[in-house]
């Protein structure tokens, strides 16, 4: 392995390191506001209703759901759906960490399905969240190496 790879790959491990900083930075912001839409079939809805009002998708798995042939076809739509309608989009492959930051439904306290999640834009218009523009950014760097739904790892 020559340097310039191992410097690439260290550049690499540092901007994925700061993007998982950036959204749990997000995802706790957002919960504040108002602004986190958790589910699945709860983040077709609006995508369907609401598209502009979408600013970040996020799409989280464990191993066990790999199998789940339902859930990779709904994330293949969610994925198209948001390339369309130029929403960032990132994959997380640890549902628990994400459990852990965003916690129960705020309405039953019951777990709520974290496959997808959604950030929308709040309906006050001052809000700009740092970490959205970064991982705005990221997204974007990640799309000019063709990496269109980058993997997140989630800090501990």
């Amino acid at each position: 392995m020559t340097l310039e790879e191992l410097h690439g790959q260290d550049l690499a491990a540092r901007r994925t390191q700061g993007a998982g900083k950036a959204l749990h930075q997000l995802l706790v912001s957002a919960q504040r506001r108002g602004c986190l839409t958790a589910g699945v079939y709860e983040s077709a809805k609006l995508m369907n209703v609401d598209p502009d009002n979408v600013a970040f998708c996020l799409l989280a798995t464990d191993e066990e759901d790999e199998g789940d042939i339902a859930l990779q076809i709904h994330f293949t739509l969610i994925q198209a759906f948001c390339c369309e309608n130029d929403i960032d989009i990132v994959r997380v492959n640890d549902v628990a960490k994400l459990a852990a930051i965003v916690g129960p439904s705020e309405e039953s306290g019951e777990p709520r399905d974290l496959h997808c999640i959604l950030i929308t834009n709040p309906t006050e218009d001052g809000w700009k969240d740092p970490a959205l523009e970064k991982l705005n950014l990221f997204c974007e760097e990640s799309r000019n190496v063709n990496d269109w739904v980058p993997t997140i790892t989630l800090p501990e």
